[in-house]
């Protein structure tokens, strides 16, 4: 089963709380000062969820595809 994440980048007030807690996924992009999900494959999806429970706007989300 595979999973898809996301950000709204409108929503997002770049807190960087998902980085914190799930850095293998999360990124900064240097370039647009948004954060970016940089893997999809092979991770462990409970930092994901809790970066998803920790979001203070709510713009993470994960579907599986």
């Amino acid at each position: 089963m595979a999973r898809e994440i996301t950000i709204d980048t409108v929503r997002c007030n770049d807190c960087g709380s998902c980085i914190a807690v799930s850095p293998e996924v999360f990124v900064k992009n240097i370039e647009t000062g948004a954060v970016d999900v940089v893997v999809q494959n092979e991770i462990d999806y409970r930092s994901v969820l809790e970066a998803i429970n920790i979001c203070p706007s709510g713009c993470i989300v994960m579907e599986e595809t």
